[in-house]
């Protein structure tokens, strides 16, 4: 889950449905790690000992129900810090909620790569069966460059270029229809 849907109304849900979600937050985020004996503070401001650094601490995020407590995690990534949250109960490390939480990215990338390589969004099917086909058709051919980008160690635009550069190519020197 990124920051943009981590919010207090989505946990609630994935945690009432026993779904274990990993997500960043922002550092303005209040949260309680007082047992309601405190106010809620963004965590920039929670201080940290070595085995919180490492293991995370429970917190109770503001806008949740009274006895759902998250595990919240604090990693430096490329001299930024960064909060993980999760309520993965036998999640205690701080680097394997890094882990976890970075999948995001190879979905996020995968969706960008689809949606920019094969028109994916641009699908204009009516019946539920052809959008289904169409989805199905678009991520076949990202896969199929993926594999191909990965084979000849480029990127997948890299490789839709070249393919539509081979066409072109093709097409000039050999045409498919004649133009009278």
């Amino acid at each position: 889950m990124d920051t943009w849907y981590a919010t207090s109304q989505m946990m609630v849900r994935l945690q009432n449905e026993g779904k274990i979600f990993y997500c960043p937050i922002k550092v303005n985020r209040q949260v309680d790690e007082s047992g309601d004996k405190q106010p809620y503070q963004s965590v920039e401001k929670l201080t940290w000992t070595e085995e919180e650094l490492k293991c995370g601490k429970k917190v109770k995020i503001k806008k949740t129900s009274r006895n759902m407590k998250v595990q919240l995690f604090r990693v430096t990534i490329s001299n930024r810090t960064e909060y993980i949250i999760t309520n993965d109960p036998t999640q205690v490390s701080a680097e394997e909620a890094l882990k976890k939480s970075s999948f995001r990215w190879k979905i996020e990338q995968l969706h960008r790569e689809e949606k920019q390589l094969t028109g994916i969004e641009n699908c204009q099917a009516r019946t539920n069966r052809s959008q289904r086909n169409h989805i199905l058709c678009c991520t076949l051919v990202w896969l199929f460059m993926s594999t191909t980008a990965h084979q000849q160690k480029t990127t997948t635009y890299q490789v839709k270029q070249n393919l539509w550069k081979q066409y072109l190519t093709q097409q000039l020197q050999n045409p498919t229809l004649a133009f009278a």
